[in-house]
């Protein structure tokens, strides 16, 4: 039997049309597009195919419809006998990856990430706040430069990815003045996100408040299999320790490099990027280039691991 990591994407993922061809494809991800249009009392299955995407966009629309996406598939792959041993999602994918694991069923993490998404963007106001990608500098430089600017603006390091690919999250000042620091100190480039807040920094943390009353009454149940947490890259299967991190982990960074680097030292087969995209596998490749890959988000990538894994080893 294959030893597999699933990965799970977050918010930027999202494109107009994705999902389609699996719910024309397979009953099972219809029944489940279905249910959750039902759960949150939109369409949000038509959004997902026939957009707008600026509409897609909105991070109350993107959360729940690249869960809905991920869950899905990884539940056509389950019903195909592939499962993974381990799992992890970068930030919103976190939810999708405890779907995975049988913490959360796909409807309660549908409607509650609606929820998250809607709270973080009412935490602060649209506009002021800010993110940015920062190429060629380790997190150490980063931290090392943002302490000196000595700035009352809040800039905090919002997702650690890979080698040389960092995040940086605030205020729009606080942002905009790092990043001018951080091109004259060695980055190979700052590139500013096209993001309606700023998180994963310490301005969400009203977001975090909220979002835990509303957690609070959700069903979390143990985790079937190790769930590698964005706010301590370590795994996890407790409800209780669940709840806890994913409260914590709107406003802290997302150690996404440490999980890959954990997954990378393992014994596993591959790591299957589940979702839209292929953002995290590019991510995998950069800590380490040798681990077989596989991103699946059609019919045919799913044809694709299927045939691969019933290969004899």
């Amino acid at each position: 039997m294959k030893q597999l990591a699933f990965i799970f994407p977050g918010q930027g993922s999202q494109e107009v049309g994705m999902g389609k061809d699996m719910y024309d494809q397979y009953d099972k991800v219809r029944e489940l597009f279905d249910e959750a249009d039902e759960a949150l009392g939109y369409p949000l299955t038509k959004l997902m195919f026939e957009g707008p995407s600026d509409e897609l966009t909105k991070t109350e629309n993107a959360q729940p419809a690249l869960l809905l996406n991920s869950a899905a598939i990884a539940l056509v792959l389950k019903e195909a006998g592939i499962e993974p041993v381990m799992t992890a999602g970068h930030s919103l994918g976190e939810y999708s990856a405890l779907v995975s694991a049988g913490a959360l069923t796909p409807i309660e993490a549908v409607k509650l990430v609606h929820i998250r998404g809607k709270l973080m963007e009412e935490a602060y106001p649209t506009g002021k706040g800010a993110m940015a990608a920062v190429l060629g500098l380790s997190k150490e430089d980063i931290e090392a430069a943002i302490a000196e600017l000595h700035s009352d603006e809040v800039v905090d390091l919002a997702n650690i990815n890979c080698p040389g690919q960092i995040v940086i999250s605030g205020t729009r000042e606080g942002v905009e003045e790092a990043s001018s620091y951080l091109k004259e100190n060695g980055a190979k480039r700052v590139l500013p996100l096209n993001v309606s807040g700023p998180f994963h920094s310490k301005l969400m943390e009203p977001a975090s408040e909220d979002f835990s009353r509303y957690l609070n009454e959700t069903t979390v149940t143990k985790a079937d299999i190790p769930v590698y947490a964005n706010v301590t890259a370590q795994p996890v299967q407790e409800p209780e320790k669940i709840e806890k991190l994913l409260v914590e982990q709107l406003y802290s960074p997302v150690r996404f490099q440490e999980i890959l680097e954990s997954f990378t030292t393992q014994e596993l087969d591959a790591i299957v990027e589940v979702g839209h995209g292929k953002v995290l596998s590019g991510l995998v490749k950069k800590v380490n280039r040798r681990t077989k890959t596989f991103a699946i988000q059609n019919p045919e990538s799913v044809s694709e691991l299927i045939t691969w894994y019933k290969e004899e080893s």
